[in-house]
């Protein structure tokens, strides 16, 4: 029926806002700086974005997130050679310097692709990524910039999610004693035309 309404398992708006920045010290976090986004590939080739700067490597040394998504670069996904020490530029340029050999000899692999498309285009995807309405790939923004060796935290206010939770569960409490005087109701109302008859 067009009355009644039924509860959903996602939230029905992203909020954008930007989290506390937390140094971690490792090479491989950055965290975006403002509104911007880190352009990773998905399984099927295409294009998604995410802020979660927590990077790693795998085995063929690409440079990947935490779920397992390669992080894009200029030319495709950013590979990292073996034996490397790896600092990453405010601009997203990954550089490594090697271990052994000449010391102090920087050398960059590629660029972290940083894009800032409207945030009305933007849709979340399943697996946690956003993706552009149209499908296409994001142009990459210059003036996005990233903190080495820096993480993101929640953009979540505890206080306020704590408060509005409470009000919730008072609601309910609320809607379920209501209907628990609706039943009484009803049942002395049956009572009493049972015994007028």
């Amino acid at each position: 029926m067009p009355t009644r309404a039924f509860t959903v398992n996602a939230s029905v708006a992203d909020i954008f806002d930007q989290g506390p920045l937390m140094a971690t010290g490792r090479p491989l976090d950055v965290a975006v700086q403002g509104a911007g986004w880190i352009a990773v590939e998905t399984p099927e080739g295409g294009e998604a974005y995410t802020r979660n700067g927590a990077f790693q490597t795998n085995a063929a040394g690409q440079l990947q997130t935490a779920a397992g998504f390669n992080v894009l670069g200029d030319g495709g996904p950013i590979a990292i050679p073996p034996d490397n020490r790896v600092t990453i530029a405010t601009d997203g340029t990954v550089s490594v310097v090697p271990l052994f050999g000449t010391p102090n000899s920087s050398n960059p692999v590629g660029r972290i692709k940083l894009v800032n498309p409207p945030e009305n285009e933007l849709v979340r995807g399943p697996d946690g990524l956003f993706r552009l309405k149209s499908g296409q790939a994001a142009e990459a923004d210059a003036n996005v910039k990233v903190a080495p060796e820096t993480l993101e935290g929640s953009n979540v206010n505890s206080v306020d999610a704590m408060v509005s939770l409470i009000t919730l569960a008072r609601q309910f409490e609320m809607q379920v004693k209501m209907l628990q005087t609706a039943d009484a109701n009803a049942r002395s109302a049956a009572q009493i035309i049972s015994m007028n008859r």
